[in-house]
């Protein structure tokens, strides 16, 4: 169940937090990993923290090496508006449905959101692997709240990001010469498991695949949407 007040997600986040603390960590299955990507993307030229209301498209997809097993994809509305740290009130039903969605359950779910890098500890990406029961590790282009130095020009560098003393994710560089990404471990995943299957999901592109093929196939859908009369 998602919620739609403020105060009452940030008292969640609070004990989402606490939680995860004691959750047992995942252990990776032998063979190859289903690696499902999630994306929620809004109308073209939108700007600002938008609103609720606004028409959202969704698409989950489900890679196992480099092979698409499973693709969703939907279209609904916003709850809320854009909030630093309350990205679950605008994101967090949206990318529920669209995983929940899909029959090929994976191992674990990446997504375009922050973890323990979060003023409550509890970002959506950790927020929703509690919903789906699902390990979950978080892909951003930037932290939230942590810092951190980048790391070396090279495939696979790392270096930490911390809030004061704790360490919460890291950058990670997925490809030379290009600005590094921030890796966040989710629910039930740890940091070298988070780096290891980041990595191993990255190809030719910066992003890893699942994830960009969720917000390539998201955004084909809203310019279907564009282009029907």
């Amino acid at each position: 169940m998602w919620l739609t007040d403020a105060d009452a997600l940030a008292a969640t986040q609070h004990e989402v937090a606490a939680r995860a603390c004691h959750v047992p960590p995942w252990q990776q299955p032998t063979g190859t990993l289903r690696v499902a990507g999630c994306w929620v993307c809004f109308p073209r030229g939108l700007s600002g923290p938008g609103a609720a209301g606004d028409r959202a498209w969704t698409a989950a997809t489900v890679l196992e090496a480099d092979r698409v097993v499973e693709e969703h994809v939907g279209v609904d509305v916003a709850d809320a508006p854009y909030r630093p740290g309350l990205l679950a009130l605008r994101l967090g039903r949206l990318m529920e449905q669209a995983v929940r969605a899909l029959t090929a359950r994976p191992d674990v779910l990446l997504v375009d959101a922050t973890a323990g890098d979060h003023p409550r500890g509890a970002g959506l990406a950790l927020h929703l692997g509690a919903e789906l029961d699902l390990p979950t590790i978080g892909v951003t282009h930037r932290p939230l709240v942590a810092r951190g130095e980048w790391p070396a020009d090279e495939r696979g560098a790392t270096s930490l990001l911390r809030l004061g003393d704790v360490t919460v994710g890291c950058w990670m560089r997925t490809r030379p010469g290009t600005r590094p990404l921030a890796v966040h471990p989710g629910w039930r995943v740890d940091l070298p498991t988070a780096v290891e299957v980041v990595l191993a999901a990255t190809a030719r592109q910066r992003t890893p695949e699942p994830l960009r093929r969720a917000r390539h196939v998201a955004r084909l859908a809203r310019e279907s949407a564009r282009l029907s009369p």
